[in-house]
């Protein structure tokens, strides 16, 4: 069966007050014009065309080359966006789908409905349909007796009894390709607007005497994005579609309000994922893990068992039975691997860091390789910056590090030595051995009475208390 698929995508989205193509803006992840193509390939449709306007560089970017594309010069209606595509159609003979461009939550299974419809029932066309709760401002579908389409009404040319239907028109179709070609060929622009509408076909192949169907659908499906806050709505809509086959296939999200993933995450059965979560891009979580509160994950790749409270990671790798948070920050290129501990305040940096180490609070490894149970004593820094080029240090396994430590850039800290608190390390550390970079304390007497420092009762006073609740 020969199928393609006509997408319109010219229009420049102008109630979307914004410099880029309105179907380029992203919903759940994905742009809104891969959500088309994504739902068309998934049903069957691979032979796609986009018809594109001034704007179609970023469709491309977004599509790359393995659609076709067509521009559309003159913005003449959806009848002639179809027809800039007929060069494309020509010579088909099985059924074209049309489909508008900024319609992020049509599904394959719709399209595919409407595909079988038309193919079982001997159709000339198939219009999408749904059922509206309010049907103002959208065309009605006049239906026959026997359920076939007779005609699609506009609201303000309906009659009082025709605005009584709420089946509506989506702007969604299949069509027997040689059909809507003939069709097309006789659009007219004799309207106010001196536009070709697709709509128009419908009427044309219902007076050369062919039938015309409809399949209704989920009111869902048909909803395009016109501004930011239909954008707003589709994104909320989507999200409960993600969040919903998530917990199908064993995942406990607590507040479906509170928690946003995209589409490609990928999420381990028995895992919870707690409110205040955003999980973002090719995201992979394991099983049993515990994700959030207030946590953002992106890109990133999380073991078995690992629980992330009110922490950020991207670009990165965490391993299995991880504890990370509260308030950490995994960064690029950072590979944490098994039972490895960072906590408050902590923030690792392209740096692999390795199974058992602890890194408790207030500490920061960049650029850095750190061995097996190595222990960070609080306020510990790897100085990994000389001004000019960006080297860690290498830690080996079971190094203990005392705290307020400083470790200079391409230090290497053997295997089972310690490090004394407060120390400055500006050269490496043998194994076995003690590292000491700190002057000798000196105490002055009485300096305090002397330069008169008494702090007695001068407390520090509070800040002004908040005036709006």
């Amino acid at each position: 069966m020969d199928i393609c698929a006509v997408v319109m995508a010219a229009g420049n989205g102008t109630r979307m007050k914004s410099k880029h193509s309105k179907v380029v803006h992203q919903v759940a992840g994905k742009p809104i014009i891969q959500w088309v193509a994504d739902a068309l390939c998934e049903a069957g449709c691979n032979e796609q065309v986009y018809i594109v306007g001034d704007m179609q560089e970023e469709i491309r970017d977004v599509l790359g080359e393995s659609v076709a594309y067509v521009f559309q010069e003159k913005r003449l209606g959806t009848g002639h966006a179809v027809m800039q595509a007929a060069p494309f159609l020509e010579g088909r003979d099985g059924y074209t789908i049309v489909l508008p461009g900024d319609s992020p939550m049509v599904s394959a299974a719709t399209i595919t409905a409407a595909v079988e419809c038309i193919s079982e029932s001997d159709y000339a066309a198939v219009i999408i349909t749904a059922t509206a709760e309010d049907p103002t401002g959208y065309g009605r579908i006049i239906r026959d007796g026997e359920g076939n389409v007779l005609r699609i009404v506009e609201h303000k040319d309906a009659s009082d009894e025709e605005r009584k239907v709420r089946e509506i028109n989506s702007s969604m179709y299949v069509f027997k390709t040689p059909l809507l070609l003939s069709a097309l060929g006789r659009l007219s622009a004799g309207n106010a607007q001196h536009e070709y509408y697709l709509t128009d076909t419908i009427g044309i192949l219902i007076g050369d005497g062919h039938k015309v169907g409809a399949v209704v659908c989920d009111f869902d499906d048909t909803r395009g994005v016109n501004d930011r806050v239909q954008l707003m709505e589709a994104g909320r809509i989507i999200n409960r579609r993600i969040l919903e086959k998530h917990m199908m296939n064993g995942v406990q999200i607590i507040d479906a309000d509170n928690t946003w993933i995209h589409s490609a995450v990928e999420i381990g059965r028995d895992s919870i994922i707690l409110p205040g979560t955003s999980l973002m891009g090719n995201t992979v979580i394991g099983e049993d893990c515990i994700i959030g509160e207030n946590t953002r994950l992106n890109c990133v790749q999380v073991g078995d068992g690992t629980e992330i409270d009110h922490s950020i990671a991207s670009q990165c790798i965490i391993g299995a039975d991880c504890r990370i948070g509260p308030f950490s920050h995994i960064r690029p290129d950072t590979v944490i691997k098994d039972h490895v501990t960072i906590g408050a305040y902590v923030e690792v940096k392209n740096s692999t860091v390795d199974d058992y180490t602890r890194a408790r609070h207030l500490t920061y490894i960049g650029d850095s390789t750190v061995g097996k149970n190595v222990n960070f004593g609080c306020g510990t820094v790897t100085c990994n910056y000389d001004g000019q080029d960006k080297v860690g240090c290498v830690i080996e396994d079971n190094v203990f590090i005392g705290g307020n430590s400083n470790i200079l850039s391409s230090v290497t800290l053997g295997r089972d030595s310690y490090i004394a608190a407060g120390s400055t390390i500006t050269a490496d550390v043998p194994a076995l051995g003690l590292g000491i970079g700190r002057s000798k304390q000196v105490n002055k007497e009485d300096w305090v009475t002397k330069k008169n420092r008494l702090r007695g009762a001068n407390f520090i006073k509070l800040d002004s208390r908040r005036t709006e609740v």
